[in-house]
């Protein structure tokens, strides 16, 4: 994890390890969790940044399996939040294909 040092930011690379990639239910897995923190949380690919609150932002990364995202939070509890979306991404979204 690594901080940049303004307003608790802190970034985070995961990979999206799950056959199918990042699609709806992985998204709404991530948004619902975003949901949940008061910080503000970006996933980050290339140049799009989506909202990883917004299902629909997430949607539009359209990250295939294998694809390195970048989680980036700023809060009082950014590095929480990274830590639990990191580990949705570890654990396969909860054995989504």
């Amino acid at each position: 994890m690594e901080s940049t040092g303004e307003n608790n930011s802190l970034e985070l690379i995961v990979c999206v390890k799950n056959e199918l990639g990042l699609h709806a239910r992985p998204a709404g897995k991530v948004a619902q969790l975003a949901q949940s923190f008061q910080a503000d949380i970006a996933l980050c690919l290339a140049d799009q940044r989506a909202d990883a609150k917004s299902i629909l932002d997430i949607l539009s990364l359209a990250a295939p399996q294998g694809t390195e995202i970048c989680i980036k939070a700023s809060g009082s509890d950014a590095s929480e939040a990274l830590e639990q979306i990191s580990q949705l991404f570890r654990d396969k979204f909860e054995g989504e294909k």
